[in-house]
C-alpha cells in the first residue's frame, strides 16, 4: 500500500513537473521575446523552497508540486498599472495573444514530439484496435444482447461512423451514456440495422454495452502437464468452439469455465485449415493468487510491434493527438450537455493513480500517458474560463472587436469569478476521485 502510494505521488509529480515546465516555458520565452519583464518562473503554488535570481525573475521551486505559473510585470487586473513598456498591458493585442498562446502551444507540440520519438522507436498497438469492428462476445443481458447483436457480427456503421475500427467504435460507446446508437450489422450475407443503447458503468459511469472485440483464441503455450496438453493441442493451434458453441474471443473462454465449474467440454480445434474434434476437463488450481478451473494454455495476444520512419511517426502522432483533440472538445460538449457523467472526469489523485500504473508497466506506457496529459492540459488552458490562458484571449478577442481595452475593474471582477469556478471544480474533481477509489467496478 505504501509503495503504491509513493509510486503514485513520484510519478505524478513527475508526469506534471515536466507538462507545467513545458507550458510555463512558452509563456516564458515568448514573454522574453516580446521584452515583456518576468518576475517569477515558478514551479508549485506556495512558499519558495530553493531558486535563484537572475536578470529581474526568481526562478524557484514551490512546496506544492501539482502546479506552477509564470508572473508578469503589470499581467494581473489587480496588478498596479504605471505604463511601463515592459509591462504585460503595455503590449500590442497580437503580442500578448502570442505569449498567453504558446503555453498551451507548448503543450500540444511535447505530446506530439513525444509520440513522434516513441513510434520511432517502439510503436505498439493491439492488432484488434484498428481492424473492423466485429463481435467476439456479448454478455449475458447486457444491452448488446437485448438489441440482437450475436459473436461474430460485423458493425459497418455505428451512428454517423462508417466502417468503424473496433478502436472508433468503442469510443463511440465510451462517451455515449443512455442516447441509442444506430447500428447496421453485417451477419453472414445479410444486412440489417438495431439500435443499442449504451449504459453508465463503473466508478467513471463511462457507456457499456456489454460485448468484446474478435481475438481469435489462438494458442501460445501450453503446460504439458495440464488438460490442454494432455489432450494433445500444440503452439498455434486455434479454439474455435466450446462445446458447440463458436468462440470468437479468447478472454472469454476462462469466464465460461467458471461457469461451467469443472464439467468436461467438447473442444473444436483447428489445425492447418482442418478441424480437430477432442474433450477435456478443467482441473481447479492456482494461478498466481487466484484458484480456478483451468486447462492450462495462455493465448496469442497479436500486438502490432514496429519501428515507424521519422517522417511516418511524427504524420501518426499528428493524426493521433489531432483525433484525440476532436475527442476530447466531443467529451467536453457531452459533459455540458449531461449526456456523459460528470464521474468520468479525473483530478490529481485520479493522475496519480494512472500515472503510476503507467510506470509499472513501462517507459512505453508512461511517454503516452505524459502525452495524453500533456494535451489535454494544453485544451483545459485554452478553455473560456478567466485566470485560465483561454479567458484572456476571450478578453482579447473583445477588445479587438471593441478597439480598446476593456475596464480593469471589470476584468478583475470577471477573474475572480474565473477563480471561483476554478476552486469548485477542484474539490469536485478531488472528491471525484476519493468517491472512485471506495466504488467497486
Amino acid at each position: 500500500m505504501l509503495s503504491a502510494f509513493l509510486t503514485n505521488a513520484g510519478s505524478v509529480i513527475v508526469v506534471l513537473g515536466v507538462m507545467i515546465f513545458i507550458h510555463e516555458l512558452g509563456h516564458f520565452l515568448a514573454a522574453k521575446f516580446f521584452g515583456i519583464r518576468v518576475l517569477t518562473f515558478s514551479l508549485g503554488f506556495g512558499p519558495r523552497l530553493v531558486g535563484f535570481k537572475k536578470g529581474g525573475t526568481d526562478y524557484r521551486i514551490a512546496m506544492l508540486p501539482l502546479g506552477g505559473y509564470v508572473k508578469m510585470a503589470g499581467e494581473q487586473p489587480t496588478d498596479e498599472h504605471t505604463g511601463d513598456p515592459a509591462d504585460f498591458y503595455s503590449k500590442p493585442r497580437w503580442q500578448r495573444f502570442i505569449v498567453v498562446a504558446m503555453g498551451p502551444l507548448m503543450n500540444g507540440f511535447l505530446a506530439v514530439t513525444l509520440m513522434a520519438g516513441l513510434f520511432h522507436y517502439h510503436y505498439e498497438r493491439p492488432a484488434f484496435l484498428e481492424q473492423p469492428a466485429r463481435v467476439g462476445d456479448v454478455d449475458e443481458g447486457a444491452p448488446a444482447e437485448e438489441a440482437g447483436i450475436k459473436a461474430g457480427d460485423r458493425i459497418v456503421a455505428a451512428g454517423k461512423l462508417a466502417n468503424p475500427t473496433w478502436e472508433e467504435l468503442q469510443f463511440e460507446v465510451l462517451t455515449t451514456v443512455n442516447e441509442p446508437i444506430a447500428l447496421t450489422i453485417l451477419r453472414g450475407e445479410e444486412t440489417f440495422r438495431v439500435s443499442v443503447t449504451p449504459q453508465a458503468k463503473g466508478p467513471n459511469q463511462v457507456g457499456s454495452v456489454g460485448w468484446f472485440p474478435y481475438m481469435p483464441a489462438v494458442l501460445d503455450l501450453i503446460d504439458p502437464e495440464l488438460p490442454a496438453g494432455l489432450a494433445g493441442l500444440q503452439q498455434g493451434d486455434e479454439i474455435v468452439a466450446i462445446n458447440g458453441r463458436e468462440l470468437f474471443c479468447w478472454v472469454c473462454l476462462s469466464p465460461l469455465l467458471q461457469t461451467l465449474e469443472g464439467a468436461e467440454v467438447a473442444m473444436t480445434v483447428l489445425r492447418g485449415g482442418e478441424k480437430i474434434e477432442t474433450r477435456l476437463k478443467p482441473i481447479y488450481s492456482e494461478l498466481g493468487e487466484v484458484t480456478k478451473w483451468r486447462i492450462g494454455v495462455t493465448f496469442r495476444n497479436d500486438t502490432v510491434v514496429k519501428q515507424l520512419p521519422w517522417l511516418q511517426a511524427w504524420e501518426r502522432s499528428v493524426e493521433d493527438l489531432s483525433r484525440n483533440t476532436v475527442r476530447t472538445f466531443q467529451i467536453i460538449g457531452k459533459l455540458i450537455t449531461g449526456n456523459l457523467s460528470a464521474r468520468a472526469l479525473s483530478g490529481p489523485i485520479g493522475i496519480a493513480q494512472i500515472s503510476g500504473r503507467a510506470y509499472e508497466a513501462g517507459l512505453p506506457q508512461l511517454i503516452e500517458i505524459m502525452a495524453f496529459i500533456s494535451l489535454q492540459l494544453g485544451i483545459l488552458n485554452l478553455l473560456p474560463i478567466p485566470v485560465l490562458d483561454g479567458g484572456v484571449i476571450l478578453f482579447l478577442a473583445i477588445e479587438s472587436l471593441m478597439r480598446r481595452d476593456m475596464s480593469m475593474k471589470l476584468k478583475e471582477r470577471f477573474t475572480m469569478a474565473g477563480m471561483m469556478v476554478l476552486i469548485m471544480f477542484a474539490v469536485f474533481v478531488m472528491y471525484n476521485d476519493i468517491a472512485k477509489i471506495f466504488t467497486p467496478g
